[in-house]
This record gives structure tokens, sequence and C-alpha cells, in this order.
């Protein structure tokens, strides 16, 4: 069984980290590509820039629905797909976030999905 977890793109690299997925649209304020370590870089399957302003304007009140229209943006979404097959067969994924709100973000979002858990 494939393991799906989620880190912060801040956080160090380690070995438990399998194959390493970036799945923010914007590059991380402060790391430099020579630190920042990761496997592949899907930008098309984050928030689209509109869903994610909507959403930074009032997380706490807006998560529910903000769960509910990512996940309809990724169902329509061919990326999405794409990356299911990327990652088909390797161990340990790791989703990597740019986000300070561990609870709160697109990669939970993700893992969920890819996790079957909406």
């Amino acid at each position: 069984m494939q393991k799906i977890q989620l880190k912060r793109a801040y956080d160090p690299q380690s070995p438990d980290d399998g194959y390493r997925v970036y799945i923010d649209r914007l590059w991380p304020r402060g790391l430099s590509h020579e630190t920042f370590h990761y496997d592949s870089w899907d930008k098309q399957i984050a928030p689209s820039t509109e869903l994610r302003e909507w959403f930074h304007q009032d997380p706490d009140s807006r998560w529910s629905e903000f769960k509910a229209r990512y996940s309809a943006e990724l169902a329509a979404n061919p990326a999405f797909e794409a990356l299911k097959k990327e990652i088909a067969g390797k161990p340990v994924v790791t989703l990597l976030y740019s986000s300070r709100d561990h609870e709160h973000n697109n990669a939970v979002v993700v893992a969920d999905l890819l996790n079957n858990r909406t």
C-alpha cells in the first residue's frame, strides 16, 4: 500500500520522504534552487489563483468550501490524473507545500483525494 505524507517545503529533507512532489504554483519564498530538493514540481494541480486568493481572505471560515471547490477543480484537471500515474508504484510519496497552516492547505485536499478519503 502506498503511503502519502505531507511536509512543509521549509522542513528538512529526510530519507523517509520517498518521492517528493512540490504541489504549489509559486516557488517557496526564501528557498534556493540549491537547497530545496524535490523530485517533481507539479504546478498544474495547485488551486486556481482565484480560488487560492479567495480562500486566503478567510481560511478559518472558508475551509469546507475550499475543499469542495478545490476537489471539483482537481476532478476536472487532467494534470491530477497525470500525477496519479506519475506516483503509481512509488511506496512513499511526500506532498510538499509552502503554507504555514499544516491542517488547512491544498496538500491536505490532494492527499485526501489520493487516499480516496473525500
